[in-house]
């Protein structure tokens, strides 16, 4: 691979950057009532709160923020669990840690509705308990790609049925939980957008401080303990940090698949492996990636909405069969 310069890596963050300022702004005039961007700038520079300005800043703000958090986050866990385990096909969703996050959320939901402030904290713990139950039963002297996929795979349906069956049993609430399970953005207010910015900046500044130390891990045990470095305890340390960050957005936003497989393998390719750009450059792009599909979701069928959870399954699972297919894993 052509090696990229420093200059060239500053570059793409500073452009990935504005193209996400621009996509914001784009965002917040898009759904079910359009405004121009006039009104929308006149709102925000009067401090208006009254008719489609406090729509935008009630409904759309929340929601457009917190598409790009979730990205970032899920974007940034993947990045971090690829380093972990040194394949191409670890992913939040399919090392299983989603599904655990949102068992424990609709949990809370359900039965303990007064924990809802805490909803991170304990989706974090539901999804560290099923990515340790993955790698379990996926390690047979090292952790196998294929293990992991098939072990996951299992996983994500056991969990996944005991969700429905909850779900199902909630009487009226049980619409909203699927809906949010099916990892739509629309309910997402202002309250949830304060919780998850304080997890997510939590998450992303330990994520950026271990980037030499994914570079370490990256080069395999035998590197890394030749290096002085104690490769089990960066380990947990590393893929308990991607379980935090994707626990954390899955039990805000729902399940939202694929976006931690597709956007580490797009960044690498513009931007090379050396994690100190990759995962902020990853976190970026990831924030591009899910608001644009959560802005797709809100603009193809209006007044209707496609949850952005859907688009990226649709988006997604061919991009992973493709991984399957041109990787040589065993």
């Amino acid at each position: 691979m052509k090696k990229i310069s420093e200059k060239k890596k500053r570059i793409y963050i500073v452009a990935s950057l504005l193209i996400l300022a621009g996509l914001i702004l784009y965002s917040l005039k898009v759904g079910s009532i359009d405004i121009s961007f006039s009104e929308l700038v006149e709102g925000f520079l009067n401090n208006a709160n009254e008719g489609n300005i406090k729509i935008i800043k009630d409904i759309r703000v929340p929601r457009v923020l917190s598409a790009v958090l979730i990205g970032c986050n899920l974007a940034v866990a993947g990045v971090l669990l690829q380093a972990v385990i040194r394949n191409p096909l670890a992913d939040p969703y399919i090392t299983g840690i989603s599904s655990g996050a949102s068992l424990v959320t609709v949990l809370i939901m359900i039965f303990i509705p007064s924990l809802n402030m805490v909803r991170p904290l304990m989706g974090f713990m539901g999804g560290a308990i099923s990515c340790a139950v993955v790698y379990t039963f996926a390690f047979k002297r090292e952790l196998s790609p294929i293990r992991i996929v098939l072990v996951g795979s299992a996983v994500n349906a056991l969990l996944g049925g005991i969700t429905s069956l909850m779900t199902t049993s909630a009487g009226i609430g049980g619409n909203s939980i699927q809906r949010w399970l099916t990892g739509s953005l629309a309910t997402i207010k202002v309250n949830d957008l304060k919780i998850l910015f304080f997890y997510s900046f939590l998450g992303i500044i330990a994520a950026l401080f271990l980037s030499k130390n994914c570079n370490i891990i990256s080069l395999g045990r035998k590197n890394a303990k030749s290096l002085g470095v104690n490769t089990d305890f960066q380990m947990i340390f590393i893929t308990g940090v991607a379980v935090f960050l994707s626990s954390v957005s899955t039990a805000i936003g729902g399940t939202i698949s694929f976006v931690g497989l597709i956007v580490p393998h797009m960044c690498r390719i513009i931007i090379g492996s050396d994690h100190k750009y990759l995962i902020p450059f990853s976190g970026i792009v990831g924030g591009i990636l899910l608001l644009l599909g959560d802005t797709l979701g809100r603009g193809i069928m209006k007044p209707n909405e496609i949850p952005v959870g859907i688009i990226m399954s649709i988006i997604g699972a061919p991009f992973f069969l493709y991984l399957l297919r041109r990787s040589d894993l065993k």
